[in-house]
């Protein structure tokens, strides 16, 4: 990648319910302001629960080749060659230098199965339903195609649950889960475990990484979710813009500047936001 200007804006963005739509995955609203940011040369950094053989496919759809975060934050991926060399505390993984910023999956299943017998019957683990109902039974659970569920089964440091429970159990759930070391994060439709990371902390070491190579440039960046394991993420960038969601209210920030929220849902948001925030800048 190379800095063309002294401001060099970027875009940080959630997919589920953001730039994808919640229901049928659809981007197309989407397609003219990414190929106008691709023309202007502002990357587009994927910032979702998915995992990264989610995001490979989905990079190659979107025509996007800049680097990505999965999981949560729990891992951060960079194409090889993107920076003039492998940034330090990353590891050579195929095409790809990656930032693994969590234990892996395996860690969290056998923490759950020592930490949560009391709530059997109350929750369901993407690996579960996998092991009782298949892939088709994930295909069913997320809408997901058959092709894209085993995609989102191939997690490396983090383990979807889909809770079947009352709210107050939920509570409690969370906290003892939160007891014995894991992080629970609501996303969209299912609550997420991993570690104590989120996106933000991703975005920000990710943006170190880009400020290391280009110390001269002025970094301008635009946070986009519409979850509440966005909000960490929202709040690190210099701006954010939260899409509105037919499924749940608005995240809400600490932050009250620099901030909008779109007026339509999904990637029509998503065009809508990121267009005003372009004119912003060239104000």
């Amino acid at each position: 990648m190379s800095i063309l200007s002294k401001t060099q804006p970027i875009i940080f963005s959630d997919l589920d319910g953001s730039l994808l739509d919640h229901f049928d995955y659809d981007f197309s609203a989407a397609e003219p302001v990414l190929v106008q940011l691709q023309d202007l040369k502002i990357p587009v950094i994927p910032v979702t629960s998915k995992t990264a053989a989610e995001v490979i496919q989905l990079r190659q759809e979107l025509n996007i080749s800049h680097p990505f975060i999965v999981e949560n934050g729990a891992a951060i991926f960079i194409p090889k060659g993107y920076f003039p060399e492998k940034p330090q505390q990353y590891i050579d993984m195929g095409e790809f230098w990656v930032r693994c910023n969590s234990m892996p999956r395996t860690y969290w299943l056998s923490l759950l199965a020592q930490h949560a017998k009391q709530f059997y019957g109350e929750y369901e683990t993407f690996s579960a339903v996998v092991e009782m109902r298949g892939i088709k039974g994930l295909q069913t659970l997320t809408g997901l195609s058959e092709q894209a569920a085993a995609l989102s089964h191939q997690r490396g440091y983090s383990e979807p649950i889909h809770w079947l429970g009352t709210s107050a159990r939920k509570l409690e759930f969370i906290q003892a889960i939160t007891e014995a070391g894991g992080t629970l994060l609501q996303g969209g439709r299912f609550l997420c475990l991993s570690d104590n990371i989120n996106k933000g902390t991703a975005l920000l070491e990710l943006l170190s990484v880009y400020k290391k190579y280009w110390p001269k440039a002025d970094f301008e960046t635009l946070a986009i979710g519409d979850s509440d394991n966005d909000i960490d993420m929202l709040e690190a960038a210099s701006c954010a813009l939260i899409i509105r969601s037919k499924n749940h209210c608005v995240p809400l920030l600490s932050k009250t500047t620099d901030q909008m929220i779109s007026r339509t849902f999904g990637p029509e948001g998503w065009a809508e936001g990121v267009t005003l925030w372009l004119n912003k800048l060239n104000r």
